[in-house]
């Protein structure tokens, strides 16, 4: 019964759509009329631009942090990166938003940041470096996903390892329209790196 509880609330938590929120609260335009039609961060910065991109960007990581923390706070037993993937699973299909959401890039790594902030570290660091190379941030997303789960295997942390692997499958299908695009050269490049 804990389980569901937790469970419901960290799924409700990632199920916030906060593209969609800053979006029509701030600059009254719904981000899913424009661009690539997605709530996350990187259609925020696309269509509203960098402030507000990031604002999105951080509060979609913060999710998947408090929700990964909500059993250690709560003083349970329960394993917080496995609560983790339901704000994972929220953020991907949002009650509040015709189960509509984001990519879970963002919201997935607030998980690792809410358990091992030195592996998050490492995330940013490939995330950031593959975008300087490729231009992609979908690449970059994707890259850094099949790097943290080496790391998590080289670190021997297992369940660590068999959640970053469902997180990042679960990347992966949600970019697999991206991958289309940048095997056509159709997939658009950032330009301010």
């Amino acid at each position: 019964m804990e389980f569901i509880k937790f469970a419901a609330i960290a799924y409700l938590l990632g199920s916030i759509p906060t593209g969609l929120l800053v979006g029509k609260l701030f600059y009254n335009v719904d981000i899913r009329e424009h661009g690539s039609g997605n709530l996350g961060g990187t259609n925020a910065f696309r269509v509203l631009g960098v402030k507000p991109g990031l604002s999105v960007t951080v509060a979609d990581i913060l999710k998947g942090t408090v929700a990964a923390a909500l059993p250690l706070w709560m003083g349970t037993e329960l394993n917080g990166v496995i609560i983790g993937i339901f704000a994972v699973i929220g953020h991907m299909y949002p009650v509040f938003a015709r189960f509509k959401g984001g990519k879970a890039v963002a919201t997935s790594g607030g998980i690792i940041l809410g358990v091992n902030p030195l592996l998050f570290g490492i995330m940013l660091l490939t995330f950031f470096v593959t975008l300087y190379i490729s231009k992609y941030v979908s690449l970059s997303s994707m890259v850094t996903g099949v790097v943290t789960v080496a790391v998590t295997i080289i670190q021997q942390e297992f369940l660590l390892t068999a959640v970053v692997s469902v997180l990042t499958a679960f990347v992966i299908y949600r970019h697999r329209t991206n991958i289309i695009r940048i095997k056509n050269r159709e997939e658009p490049k950032i330009t301010w790196m």
